[in-house]
C-alpha cells in the first residue's frame, strides 16, 4: 500500500511514498484538501463546499467546479491501479476524508498527541509523553497553510497555533522541573518568537537562566521583557515579575519560589496582549474586506463601460 502524505504546516506540500505529487498546482483543489483534511472527522455537503470555495459563482456551477475538482483529486491522488483505498468518502450530497485510506497529516498527528496530555500539567507528564511532544512540536514548520489568508484558515491557524503554545509551555514546564535547563530555555524562546510580549514566558526565562547558574543572563531577561512589554502593549511588568527580579538581584530565589511562571494564571497584562492581537487580526479583516469591495466595484464599472 502506497503512502499519502500531507504537510499543512508552513507550505501545503503533498507526498506520494516520499516523492513530491506532481500535478497539484490549482490553488482551489489545494484550498479543498487543505480545508477537508484540517476538518478531517466532519462530513461537509456539496453546497457547502461549493460555497466556500467558490462563492462569487452560481450554486450549480459552485458544484460543477467542485465536482470536476474531486474528479482531479481523485485521478492524482487516488491508487486504483495498486488497489488502495480512495482518498474521499463522496455520497450523494456529502463528502469525507476516507478514515481507511491510510494517510498521513502533519496536523492529524500534532492534534492527537495534545489531546493525550491536554488535561496534564507540564511537570506531571511521563517521559513518554513529554517524548511525543518534543517529537510533535517539530512538526509546526510554521503556521496552518502560511501565506493562506481565507476566513476558515485564519481560524483554524490561530486554534492551532494556541496548541502549539500550550505545547511549548507544558514542555517548558516538564524540563524546569527535571533540571533540563537548556531544552527548557530554547523552548521559551520558541514561544516569546509567537508572543514577544508573554510576560510568564519571560519570568520563567528569568528563573531558568538562574537557576542554570546564569545570574547575569536572568537579570538581562528582565530587562528584555521590561521592552518588549512597553512597546508591544505599552505596559509595565506586574508585581510578580519585579518581585522575581529583585529575589534574583538578591541572589536569594530558591527553586521553590513563586509559581512557576507556565502554570501561572495569566495577569492582565497577558490579556490585554491577547485582545491587541485580536484586535490586529480584525483590523486586517477589515482592510482586505475593504479592498475586496474596491475591487468588485471596479469590475462593476468596467463592466458597464
Amino acid at each position: 500500500m502506497s503512502r499519502l502524505e500531507f504537510r499543512l504546516f508552513g507550505k501545503f506540500a503533498a507526498h506520494r511514498d516520499r516523492e513530491l505529487v506532481k500535478g497539484l498546482d490549482s490553488t482551489k483543489e489545494q484550498e479543498l484538501l487543505g480545508f477537508l483534511l484540517t476538518h478531517r472527522r466532519k462530513h461537509h455537503s456539496r453546497e457547502s463546499l461549493a460555497t466556500l470555495l467558490w462563492p462569487d459563482a452560481p450554486a450549480e456551477k459552485g458544484k460543477k467546479y467542485l465536482r470536476q475538482a474531486l474528479w482531479h483529486l481523485q485521478g492524482l491522488l487516488g491508487s486504483t491501479e495498486t488497489g488502495d483505498p480512495e482518498l474521499f468518502r463522496v455520497e450523494h450530497n456529502w463528502i469525507i476524508i476516507n478514515p481507511e485510506s491510510g494517510l498521513w497529516s502533519d496536523v492529524a498527528v500534532f492534534e492527537e498527541a495534545f489531546v493525550t496530555v491536554q488535561e496534564i500539567p507540564g511537570k506531571e507528564l511521563n517521559n513518554d509523553n513529554a517524548q511525543t511532544l518534543k517529537e510533535v512540536v517539530g512538526l509546526y514548520q510554521g503556521d496552518l497553510l502560511d501565506s493562506w489568508y481565507q476566513d476558515w484558515c485564519l481560524f483554524e491557524r490561530e486554534r492551532l497555533q494556541n496548541i502549539y503554545l500550550a505545547m511549548l509551555d507544558k514542555l517548558i514546564a516538564y524540563c524546569g522541573a527535571r533540571g533540563e535547563y537548556d531544552t527548557a530555555v530554547a523552548y521559551c524562546y520558541s514561544l516569546l518568537s509567537y508572543d514577544r510580549a508573554s510576560e510568564r514566558t519571560h519570568r520563567e526565562l528569568m528563573r531558568l537562566k538562574y537557576m542554570a547558574g546564569d545570574r547575569t543572563g536572568a537579570l538581562r531577561q528582565y530587562q528584555r521583557c521590561v521592552t518588549a512589554l512597553s512597546e508591544e502593549l505599552g505596559v509595565e511588568p506586574d508585581d510578580r515579575t519585579r518581585y522575581l527580579y529583585e529575589q534574583i538581584r538578591a541572589d536569594n530565589l530558591k527553586p521553590s519560589n513563586g509559581e512557576p511562571a507556565t502554570e501561572a494564571a495569566g495577569s492582565l497584562s497577558e490579556l490585554l496582549n491577547r485582545l491587541k492581537r485580536l484586535q490586529l487580526f480584525l483590523v486586517s479583516t477589515q482592510k482586505r474586506i475593504q479592498r475586496d469591495i474596491k475591487a468588485v466595484e471596479l469590475e462593476l464599472k468596467s463592466s458597464k463601460h
